[in-house]
């Protein structure tokens, strides 16, 4: 292992032992389809210049290579994934050496209650990791969501309004210090409630087709695509 990805490893390691410390649950939402995709992404090669999606169940919904027309972009988005889990797994997609990586994680975690604080120092810890280790990988570091508690079959365990403003807050913040691009979903997916446009969700949570067109159409039009 190369000193960078050893210093990567060490690093995840790190964050994961502090949290395991604190006795908060970092397990995945769905710990088997979590063990499944891993495998499935472990068994591929690896490969080069690549856009990267990388996150939990709202970035595994987007049919990413036919919204942009490019058969070569790679799904890293795992249902029920969390801030830990993109942490363990960070150095399978820092061997794609992507030129372009998307990253959306941490509604999860508020799920399970960890900190806001705690979802931030992970996903610091995860930019770093992929700087470390490919440093000519672009990363942008996109926004939570809005949810809607409102909508039918809405989870409430994700009624979590005031910890995603705070999140987007701070990723905001860490922008120039960490030298990523911050993406703001949530001002594009809000609506006049302060709650998920209902034009672009199923479920409070989660993302139709029109949400999906909507998503790379920003992404588009702020030239980070």
């Amino acid at each position: 292992m190369r000193i960078k990805e050893l210093l990567c490893a060490l690093l995840a390691a790190a964050a994961l032992h502090a949290s395991a410390q604190q006795g908060e649950d970092t397990a995945p939402n769905l710990p088997e389809h979590y063990a499944q995709r891993v495998e499935l992404f472990n068994s591929e090669a690896p490969g080069n210049g690549h856009i990267v999606f990388l996150g939990d169940s709202i970035t595994e919904g987007g049919a990413w290579g036919a919204l942009l027309g490019d058969p070569s972009v790679i799904n890293r988005g795992i249902s029920g994934d969390n801030s830990f889990g993109v942490l363990r797994r960070v150095d399978e997609v820092v061997r794609l050496k992507p030129a372009k990586l998307f990253l959306l994680i941490g509604v999860n975690d508020l799920s399970k209650n960890i900190a806001p604080s705690v979802i931030t120092e992970n996903i610091s810890a995860i930019v770093k990791a992929v700087k470390g280790a490919s440093p000519a990988t672009r990363i942008y570091v996109q926004s939570l969501l809005p949810v809607d508690p409102g909508a039918p079959d809405f989870m409430r365990q994700f009624d979590k309004g005031q910890d995603i403003l705070d999140i987007n807050a701070h990723l905001r913040k860490g922008a120039q210090a960490l030298d990523y691009t911050f993406v703001d979903l949530y001002a594009q997916f809000v609506d006049a409630r302060a709650r998920l446009d209902p034009r672009f969700g199923r479920d409070g949570l989660h993302l139709n087709e029109a949400g999906y067109r909507h998503w790379v159409d920003y992404l588009k039009t702020t030239h980070c695509l």
